[in-house]
Protein backbone atom coordinates (compact mmCIF):
# COMPACT_ATOMS: atom_id res chain seq x y z
CA UNK A 1 0.00 0.00 0.00
CA UNK A 2 1.29 3.16 -1.09
CA UNK A 3 1.28 6.51 0.65
CA UNK A 4 -1.04 9.19 -0.77
CA UNK A 5 0.66 11.87 -1.85
CA UNK A 6 -1.94 14.82 -1.48
CA UNK A 7 -1.39 18.03 -3.21
CA UNK A 8 -3.12 20.76 -1.36
CA UNK A 9 -2.82 21.43 2.53
CA UNK A 10 -5.92 20.38 4.31
CA UNK A 11 -5.55 23.56 6.85
CA UNK A 12 -5.46 26.62 3.98
CA UNK A 13 -6.19 24.62 0.90
CA UNK A 14 -4.09 27.02 -0.86
CA UNK A 15 -0.76 26.01 -0.45
CA UNK A 16 0.29 23.56 -2.97
CA UNK A 17 2.22 19.88 -1.87
CA UNK A 18 4.35 19.01 -5.04
CA UNK A 19 5.51 15.17 -4.23
CA UNK A 20 8.94 16.48 -3.88
CA UNK A 21 8.53 19.36 -1.61
CA UNK A 22 8.11 19.68 2.12
CA UNK A 23 4.88 18.92 4.05
CA UNK A 24 3.42 17.48 7.01
CA UNK A 25 1.71 14.36 7.80
CA UNK A 26 -0.18 11.95 10.75
CA UNK A 27 -0.51 8.61 10.78
CA UNK A 28 -4.36 8.48 9.14
CA UNK A 29 -2.21 10.70 6.15
CA UNK A 30 -3.70 14.05 6.72
CA UNK A 31 -1.65 16.19 4.97
CA UNK A 32 -0.69 19.86 5.63
CA UNK A 33 2.25 22.39 4.59
CA UNK A 34 5.01 22.96 6.66
CA UNK A 35 3.66 26.85 8.22
CA UNK A 36 0.24 25.25 9.15
CA UNK A 37 1.58 22.40 11.19
CA UNK A 38 3.96 24.77 13.13
CA UNK A 39 1.09 26.88 13.74
CA UNK A 40 -0.78 23.64 15.20
CA UNK A 41 2.10 22.70 17.11
CA UNK A 42 2.55 19.46 15.03
CA UNK A 43 -0.19 17.84 16.08
CA UNK A 44 -2.94 16.99 13.46
CA UNK A 45 -7.18 18.92 14.50
CA UNK A 46 -8.56 15.78 13.24
CA UNK A 47 -7.30 12.75 15.05
CA UNK A 48 -4.82 14.45 17.66
CA UNK A 49 -1.53 12.17 16.46
CA UNK A 50 1.65 13.53 15.96
CA UNK A 51 2.83 15.78 12.56
CA UNK A 52 5.66 14.20 10.53
CA UNK A 53 7.51 15.17 8.17
CA UNK A 54 6.32 13.19 5.00
CA UNK A 55 8.71 11.23 2.68
CA UNK A 56 9.85 13.21 -0.30
CA UNK A 57 9.20 11.43 -3.78
CA UNK A 58 11.68 12.19 -6.06
CA UNK A 59 9.97 13.74 -9.11
CA UNK A 60 10.44 11.84 -12.54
Amino acid sequence: MALEMRDRCERCETAGLPADGPARICSYECTFCVACGEAMGQICPNCGGELVARPRRVAS
